[in-house]
């Protein structure tokens, strides 16, 4: 059976692969059945097995600590979310990193952690969960207190899709530790949680997981009996295709492993190889956010990479945009600031070059306007650079703000309408056209600015023609 054959059995675990970034972090998602609250999680080896069919990713789920991977920065001995989940004074807690390195492991960990049974844990997602669901989980929140003793730790999966008033709904909650909140969030809590709530809670930041925690997770996955069970052996080359897959990530690095697992069994192999590999995944998704600080991260390293004329770099970031699917308006409409902002006069045809490259995205779209976008990157990354503009228009306003504004001098006033001559408008105003050089001494600034130098020149490309040309026109003008 050749590989052709079994590409459209396998497609719906392909999807998972390669699905949107974002998306819930599947590797540890909560299994209610699964947590056992009389048993503390830092010292627990097993549990209640997932329930049959499970995916790979959540039979693979860590049970206990020393089963996490990564994340040595908050889990050492003595760091602040280790002493959480091994029962140090109660928190609320936002976890915020990318998906698959283990928030929702870590609220499971947190939510058993001190005296056995003391402890109540509730998982809402806030894509599925309203204000009506937080009030029914805290009023039980305190009846249980009240009741029992025992304190409610509400797990909010994707926190960042709650509205404010929903962020809002928690705040009493929280601030009265009616319920330890744990709220997972891909993105920048900072961009997407209120201040309030944050100030209320511990942001601890997860990072992606290196490499070697990707294959770490793959060998138990390979080896476990919760796993593969040793059916199945991994090729180098097939291992190394699934760490570079996973980018950080191992519930994509896991469901993965299992399409791949799914196309050797089909071929009745034992070795996963890097054909087999090819054949479940091409293309490793994009971890981008649109609406999160990726965003913000990544357009932020595309006009640093053009201002520090890394074309190469700057390409890169323009790759990651396109592929990840950024409104390409988006990526021109910056181009045309950078074109003036960092260019400037120090290469005129920057920003001509960069509003072209907006009309082509405009008028064409894409992919074909991927081109132009690509010419205008390179053109701006490697045109010599002048933050003049930038810097002259930044003074000027800056002075306006301040006050200096002054009188329009008399000689430049508008004298086009009847009694204009009367007040003294326009009289002693002299034509530069009068004479051969088109340039003459005369005042044009407030008698407050005059001799107030804005846009200067620097010695970059085409600026540094400008630079004595505007000293000479100074000086003409201001009759030095």
């Amino acid at each position: 059976m050749g590989l052709s054959g079994v590409r459209s059995a396998i497609s719906r675990s392909v999807g998972a692969v390669s699905g949107p970034a974002g998306t819930n972090d599947g590797l540890f998602d909560l299994d209610p059945d699964s947590l056992d609250p009389t048993v503390e999680p830092g010292i627990r080896d097993d549990g209640p097995a997932p329930r049959a069919g499970s995916p790979l990713a959540v039979r693979m789920r860590p049970r206990n600590l020393g089963e996490v991977v990564g994340q040595a920065h908050l889990l050492a001995a003595g760091a602040p979310l280790r002493r959480l989940v091994e029962g140090a004074a109660p928190a609320s807690v936002l976890l915020y990193g990318p998906p698959g390195t283990g928030k929702t492991t870590i609220a499971r960990l947190m939510a058993g952690a001190g005296v056995p049974g003391t402890r109540h844990f509730v998982a809402l997602s806030a894509l599925s969960s309203g204000v009506k669901e937080l009030r029914a989980v805290i009023e039980d929140a305190r009846r249980r207190l009240d009741r029992t003793g025992q304190r409610t730790v509400l797990f909010i999966d994707e926190v960042h899709r709650f509205s404010k008033t929903q962020q809002d709904a928690l705040l009493g909650a929280v601030e009265d530790r009616l319920v330890l909140l744990v709220g997972a969030t891909t993105e920048n809590p900072s961009f997407s949680v209120v201040t309030p709530l944050l100030s209320r809670s511990l942001v601890l930041q997860l990072r992606s997981l290196e490499d070697t925690d990707i294959a770490t997770v793959l060998d138990r996955a390979l080896t476990s009996d919760r796993g593969l069970a040793g059916r199945f052996t991994l090729a180098e080359e097939a291992r190394a295709q699934l760490v570079r897959l996973a980018a950080g990530d191992a519930r994509r690095a896991l469901t993965a492993l299992e399409a791949a697992a799914d196309v050797a069994q089909a071929l009745e192999a034992t070795e996963i190889d890097a054909e087999i590999v090819r054949t479940v995944i091409e293309d490793a998704a994009v971890r981008y956010d649109r609406d999160g600080d990726q965003h913000y991260d990544v357009i932020s390293a595309f006009i640093k990479s053009i201002r520090g004329s890394d074309v190469d770099a700057a390409l890169h970031y323009l790759a990651r945009m396109i592929v990840a699917g950024e409104d390409p308006r988006f990526i021109a409409r910056r181009l045309m600031v950078h074109a003036s902002e960092d260019v400037g006069m120090a290469d005129p045809t920057a920003l001509p070059v960069a509003v072209a490259a907006a009309q082509t995205v405009q008028l064409i779209g894409m992919p074909e306007a991927r081109l132009a976008l690509a010419q205008a990157t390179i053109h701006l990354a490697t045109a010599p650079k002048s933050n003049a503009v930038c810097a002259g228009i930044d003074a000027a306003m800056a002075d306006v703000r301040g006050g200096a504004v002054g009188a329009v001098p008399p000689h430049l006033r508008d004298g086009h309408y009847a009694g204009a001559a009367r007040l003294g408008n326009a009289i002693g105003y002299r034509y530069p056209h009068d004479v051969p050089d088109g340039v003459l001494e005369q005042q044009y600034p407030p008698d407050e600015l005059v001799g107030r130098d804005y846009y200067r020149p620097t010695g970059h490309g085409g600026e540094r023609v400008l630079s004595e040309r505007v000293s000479r026109l100074r000086r003409a003008v201001r009759g030095r």
